[in-house]
């Protein structure tokens, strides 16, 4: 790798989004002395008689929680999208809208109150996986939802309203502006090459292996190149595949490995319950075919320089471009070192 990309400040291009970060790796010598965060070490609390997500127990909405043993998925009681929502469009002059309908789910990962994924066994982490699986079947079939996001908010500092470890499940009508950008990119790409932008990408990245965290036989874990996040991963198939139904069983635990071998990774960079807000991207549900599509699962951690100091998206950020300090390779040799 150029010299240049250890010291200078310069732009990476985001294969998927069309879109550029800046890099400024001369900036990690600056001293800090601004706001930190409270460091979040991980409860030992099994059960929580005042969590409306364990076994038992009653939700704010007044439903009441099965003494469930694996996953347990729900409707979520204040979901950000409803399914009676009627599809009306509004326009006034350079004014626009449209309804928008959908499903919005909660998937608890364990009746563990206390159990993130880098703690949960093999086996359970699978039942996740085949959960979202499940999800996205029955969801991706349902009349008028055209995608299905799967997603994942850990920790307060990500906004996450209860600490019990879940995910989430929003299925929508309209196709969502970052999976508009990665079909077209993967598309173009194809239509161009013939071969697949991801199986291209993680090829190149596997013969370089400066980014690359972890690996098995069927999925590869790394720092992509364009990475906005100080620590943002991706787990990504080596077999290309337009969705998570694709997976065998073996790949089905080759993906349960990755995911917590990456998850242990952040636990242990700061000894700390590491927060992320993590999201799987697949082809939409719309009827069509993608054959360009490669899914893939991104994670994005706020930490920056330790278990109280965030990286803040402000200011350049906000009116300029995406930007970072720390380089994707350091990252990726700080993860793999774990």
């Amino acid at each position: 790798m150029s010299s240049q990309l250890k010291t200078h400040p310069h732009r990476r291009y985001n294969i998927l989004t069309g879109e550029w970060v800046l890099v400024s790796p001369h900036r990690t010598k600056r001293p800090w002395q601004g706001k930190t965060e409270s460091s979040s070490k991980k409860q030992a609390i099994i059960y929580d008689p005042e969590c409306y997500l364990c076994p038992t127990n009653t939700r704010i909405g007044g439903e009441d929680n099965p003494d469930y043993k694996s996953t347990f998925v729900f409707k979520n009681d204040f979901g950000a999208l409803l399914e009676d929502t009627p599809l009306f469009e509004y326009k006034e002059g350079l004014l626009l809208a449209e309804g928008e309908k959908g499903i919005s789910k909660v998937i608890c990962f364990s009746p563990n109150h206390s159990l993130t994924i880098p703690d949960m066994e093999i086996a359970d982490l699978v039942n996740v996986v085949e959960t979202w699986q499940n999800e996205f079947t029955e969801l991706g079939n349902t009349k008028d939802i055209n995608y299905v996001q799967i997603f994942e908010n850990k920790g307060a500092i990500m906004g996450c309203s209860n600490p019990h470890p879940h995910g989430q499940v929003w299925a929508q009508h309209s196709i969502p502006t970052e999976v508009e950008k990665k079909t077209n990119s993967q598309k173009n790409y194809l239509e161009k090459t013939g071969s697949g932008l991801l199986e291209d990408y993680i090829e190149q990245e596997l013969n370089e292996d400066i980014r690359v965290i972890s690996q098995n036989k069927s999925f590869v874990t790394l720092i992509p190149f364009w990475a906005v996040w100080p620590y943002e991963a991706m787990i990504v198939p080596k077999r290309k595949m337009a969705n998570i139904l694709g997976l065998t069983d073996k790949e089905k635990v080759d993906f349960a490995e990755q995911l917590k071998t990456l998850t242990q990774k952040y636990d242990a960079l700061f000894d700390t319950s590491f927060p992320y807000s993590s999201g799987i991207h697949q082809a939409p549900t719309d009827g069509s075919n993608y054959k360009e599509w490669h899914w893939h699962m991104s994670f994005y951690p706020p930490l920056l320089r330790s278990a109280t100091v965030k990286k803040f998206m402000v200011g350049y950020e906000m009116f300029a471009m995406a930007q970072r300090d720390i380089t994707a390779e350091s990252a990726a040799e700080k993860l793999k070192s774990l």
